[in-house]
């Protein structure tokens, strides 16, 4: 994994845009964080982008379709948490009869394990999950998280 950070101005912000979407449209992203900065003339946008190479004519084995392998992307130990995480997303799906997405994506699973998170500010940080997952669905996976990411 690798990270490259873009600025874009607010005031004739069209190159660097340009500069952006080329870059997205070439690489295979894992995450976008992004973040306005409001200081007075100097206002913008900065997008932090994690993704991956590819090398040229060579399909990656993390990321195949559109879809990112996290067995080659975490280290094994946290493969294997992010693995508890999905079973216990699953096992809660089953049991409210919905869509295992609907609880947490993947990707946001994964974050949960890359960041540590330990408590309900952590999960809200983690791009698309917001309060009322939080609320609903976060204490039962703060409790694994904790017990394997102690304080």
């Amino acid at each position: 994994m690798q990270f490259r950070v873009f600025t874009v101005p607010i005031k004739s912000n069209t190159p660097a845009q340009e500069e952006l979407n080329r870059f997205l449209r070439g690489h295979r992203v894992l995450s976008v964080e992004k973040r306005f900065i409001g200081e007075g003339e100097t206002q913008c946008w900065t997008f932090c982008v994690e993704y991956m190479e590819n090398q040229a004519g060579e399909r990656s084995e993390a990321v195949s379709g559109g879809k990112v392998d996290y067995k080659h992307v975490l280290s094994p130990e946290d493969f294997e948490i992010y693995s508890r995480l999905r079973q216990l997303r699953k096992e809660i799906s089953d049991r409210e009869a919905i869509p295992a997405y609907t609880i947490f994506t993947n990707e946001q699973l994964a974050r949960m394990v890359r960041d540590r998170a330990n408590s309900k500010s952590d999960l809200d940080r983690i791009p698309g999950v917001g309060t009322a997952r939080t609320t609903r669905y976060g204490e039962e996976f703060l409790i694994l998280l904790r017990e394997v990411f102690p304080s």
